[in-house]
């Protein structure tokens, strides 16, 4: 079954779009022209945040690309993509990779480690960035670079593809989707496992600080054990319950980190919404039977009687708290790759544990970029990075720069994209155009490689990965079902 949405690649003018967003009943920014630095882009003015000022306002999203050592360091292919960030042209560095804090809480047996014993490893993915930065684009001065520190929680996969969960209480329907025994109590991490995890975050912001890295991004998003914290209404004790409970874990992190290592600034990237986990299926997707959890009490950023329906009185009170704690930055997503990749990723191809999408994946595309405003409009004085652009392929930079002119978003972040077509940002404002033929087309190859167990990369597009043995591997896999 193939999906009935018309493809961007097929819209001819920014009109044509248009035409689409009306009859989907989106209202969403639109310009006619990529404007370049020269011509004055709003993308080419700078940001402030805290005491720092980036230079423009493209960002790079952190992604894990399955590919580091065993050990943690970087691999060539790590390096590769740290250069690639580099020579981007954007000036805001939000993480580059999800680095795990204790080898534990990594999501594959290949993710970078934010430990002491990686120092070198870090300051080596430093070093690549900013001199390939230095190189292709010059000033470095108003470069702003951190790391992303994380657990993955519930997707621990320390060792091989088997999960090896550490879950911050027991959620009825993913339990059942990932096969985990909802019985079994020792798989909840309990309080001082969770201050130990907690102190493994301190130590690894005074690791990044003493490598050089500006800040780092305390991740609470897509599924990932910080976020999951946000909706532990069930679970008892002092980090669950009620809304400064289930943010305890974060916020004491934050304090620790703030207190501990004074000269770092922090951020958090945070799903500022989530939905119900939905079914894997060769079929448009369809959330898991969910009726008899009303009131829905297992998301954050859902409305308790529908949580199909997103309710942001709680994320925009936890901005609010965030500002209070000194974080200088949010960088705002949604969902999760692994039970909701339609909200979290719009895209018209799944990944190979996705679904058809259920939805126009402009619709995702509008759903985050207006939660991002709303939530803009509640904290204006909060700094935030805004994602799920890359559906729009070469209209990203027409949207790109209407919503940051409106002041819908301070700065867009690219994650795919960025894979496909790292010199994006540097083309727009330098030619005011894009690589047409580089343009991410959400073959979402680069989720199927790590659900198959392969690295992260753009096969499709990348003849650095294209000539990888696991190009063929994946596409051999996608034939198979």
């Amino acid at each position: 079954m193939k999906s009935e949405y018309p493809k961007v690649a097929q819209f001819k003018s920014v009109a044509q779009l248009r035409e689409r967003l009306a009859a989907l009943s989106i209202e969403l920014p639109i310009d006619e022209q990529i404007l370049t630095e020269a011509e004055g882009s709003p993308l080419a003015v700078p940001l402030a945040i805290g005491d720092f000022t980036v230079g423009n306002r493209w960002c790079i999203h952190p992604m894990e690309g399955w590919d580091a050592n065993a050990d943690g360091s970087p691999s060539p292919h790590t390096l590769r993509r740290w250069t690639n960030f580099g020579r981007s042209g954007a000036k805001l560095i939000w993480g580059g990779e999800a680095a795990a804090v204790v080898p534990a809480g990594r999501a594959n047996p290949h993710q970078t480690l934010g430990t002491p014993a990686n120092r070198a490893g870090l300051a080596a993915l430093l070093d690549a960035l900013k001199h390939a930065h230095a190189e292709h684009v010059g000033e470095t001065s108003d470069l702003w670079v951190g790391l992303q520190l994380t657990h993955s929680g519930r997707f621990c996969r320390p060792n091989d593809a088997r999960l090896e969960p550490r879950l911050a209480y027991h959620h009825p329907l993913l339990d059942a989707k990932f096969g985990i025994d909802p019985h079994d109590p020792a798989l909840v991490m309990s309080d001082s496992e969770l201050e130990r995890i907690i102190d493994a975050y301190v130590v690894a912001a005074r690791v990044a600080w003493d490598v050089g890295f500006q800040f780092v991004d305390i991740k609470a998003c897509h599924g990932y054990l910080l976020h999951e914290f946000l909706s532990a209404r069930t679970r008892p004790g002092r980090f669950g319950g009620d809304l400064a409970g289930r943010t305890r874990a974060l916020t004491t992190i934050i304090e620790r980190v703030r207190q501990e290592v004074p000269g770092l600034a922090v951020g958090v990237r945070l799903s500022v919404f989530d939905t119900v986990p939905y079914q894997t299926s060769l079929e448009v997707g369809q959330p898991l039977p969910y009726c008899d959890q009303i009131p829905y009490r297992w998301g954050f950023g859902v409305d308790e009687q529908n949580p199909l329906e997103i309710n942001l009185a709680e994320p925009i009170a936890l901005i609010r708290r965030l500002r209070e704690l000194g974080v200088v930055a949010v960088n705002i997503s949604a969902g999760s790759p692994y039970y909701c990749p339609h909200v979290q990723r719009p895209a018209i191809f799944p990944p190979s544990d996705g679904y058809l999408p259920p939805e126009d994946p402009l619709v995702g595309v509008w759903r985050q970029i207006d939660a991002a405003r709303r939530c803009k409009e509640a904290v204006p004085k909060m700094p935030m990075v805004g994602t799920g652009y890359t559906y729009l392929q070469e209209y990203l930079p027409h949207v790109a720069q209407a919503v940051v002119r409106r002041g819908w978003i301070d700065s867009v972040g690219l994650g795919r994209m960025v894979l496909a077509d790292p010199s994006l940002p540097a083309d727009s404002l330098r030619l005011g155009k894009t690589n047409r033929k580089q343009l991410c087309r959400t073959f979402s190859d680069c989720t199927t490689g790590p659900r198959k167990g392969f690295i992260s990369g753009c096969f499709p597009l990348d003849p650095y990965y294209k000539a990888l043995p696991e190009a063929a591997q994946i596409k051999a896999s996608k034939a198979d079902g």
